[in-house]
């Protein structure tokens, strides 16, 4: 049974699992995890009624399992997921929505001439997009911006990534014992660009000059730590006078057995020297530091916040309200535990928003998507 405190189930929705959910004038967007399903567009104006729209499928071999959406433009990634349709190729597509229950494709940008594996995670302000995609004579992910001033003809602004990762302009390699470099995930805050780098980090880019991005710092608790960093999400605010930067650990693909992840937060009022200055675990899941299956603890925060309320997705643990007002000591102030789907052992909250009502929306990796309620009155 659903556990709830300070939040109140609205609607469910019986959707296939998926990867990122995105609200944008009352039109929610879901990216699905496994192919054939790819993208599902429902009107939340109700948010008790929502009402479905339209579903685009992914040719399977691909999955389509982020979105993001502003002013009438979707944009999806396409990554290379298992065997099939060689020739669909990775990279983004970009859609109109203006009437979001007709998409229309754009155009399709693809991340070379052979598809390569596609983008994994972006962001985007409406203009620009800052993705993490493979490239041809790269190891691993990089970070490159896109320019969709002009949807129809996206130009690549710059790229940037950790020296060693361009083999083919004779970088020297130097992780051949550890886990491959992957840029994972850009978020911008006026010229900077935070950016998770998995077990490689965050780094804190200079993009004053779009052009040439310039490294400032970076902070990598690996290999000490073994989970990987999946996003460094500036506060657009001062906390106690401080710049904070939440800077969320992902219970996957961990580098040995190890008690769950969870998320830490930086004061980078330095930005040139992140300092740590507390952590937050949901309580009563870390017992005694013992080693626990993946996908028990942190994944990541909501992108989208309007208070010193944060909403998280904690994969097992579902949806958990965290207080930073003081940075130096998160706690807890809410949570949703939703009812596990029907032929799993447990819920899988991989994804989380919320939109300018206050509305919050929780995707299971699995089956299912929560429309919820806090702090209902």
């Amino acid at each position: 049974m659903a556990r709830a405190s300070n939040t109140r189930l609205l609607s469910h929705i019986d959707c296939p699992g998926g990867g990122q959910v995105w609200v944008d004038r009352n039109i929610m967007y879901v990216s699905h995890m496994r192919p054939p399903e790819g993208t599902s567009i429902y009107d939340v104006s109700d948010p008790l009624h929502p009402k479905f729209l339209f579903r685009m499928d992914v040719p399977m071999g691909w999955h389509s399992h982020k979105v993001r959406a502003q002013d009438g433009i979707m944009i999806v990634n396409y990554e290379k997921f298992r065997d099939g349709a060689p020739d669909f190729g990775g990279g983004l597509g970009i859609f109109d929505v203006s009437n979001p229950g007709a998409p229309k494709l754009i155009n399709k940008w693809r991340v070379s001439s052979n598809g390569g594996g596609g983008v994994h995670r972006f962001s985007f302000d409406g203009r620009y997009a800052y993705i993490s995609p493979t490239a041809e004579g790269y190891v691993g992910n990089i970070m490159k911006i896109l320019d969709l001033a002009n949807p129809a003809r996206p130009e690549e602004v710059s790229s940037w990534w950790i020296p060693g990762q361009h083999v083919a302009g004779g970088e020297e390699y130097p992780w051949d014992n550890f886990v491959t470099p992957r840029c994972h995930h850009p978020l911008r805050l006026g010229d900077r660009l935070y950016v998770s780098y998995w077990h490689h980090g965050f780094f804190i880019l200079d993009i004053s000059d779009m052009s040439r991005p310039k490294l400032v710092s970076s902070v990598n608790s690996s290999p000490a730590h073994p989970h990987p960093t999946h996003t460094a999400l500036p506060i657009p605010w001062l906390l106690k006078e401080r710049n904070i930067l939440l800077v969320a650990d992902e219970d996957v693909a961990k580098l040995r057995p190890s008690a769950p992840a969870f998320s830490w937060i930086y004061d980078i009022t330095d930005e040139r020297q992140p300092m740590p200055i507390s952590t937050f675990q949901v309580e009563g899941i870390d017992i005694d530091g013992r080693p626990q299956e993946p996908m028990t603890g942190c994944h990541q925060p909501s992108e989208k916040f309007f208070n010193n309320i944060v909403p998280f997705a904690w994969f097992a643990q579902g949806l958990r309200l965290v207080d930073i007002s003081d940075p130096f000591k998160p706690k807890e102030v809410g949570f949703y535990e939703p009812d596990v789907p029907a032929g799993y052992q447990r819920v899988s909250s991989n994804d989380v928003t919320m939109d300018e009502r206050g509305i919050v929306y929780l995707l299971d990796r699995q089956q299912g998507l929560d429309i919820i309620e806090c702090f209902p009155k």
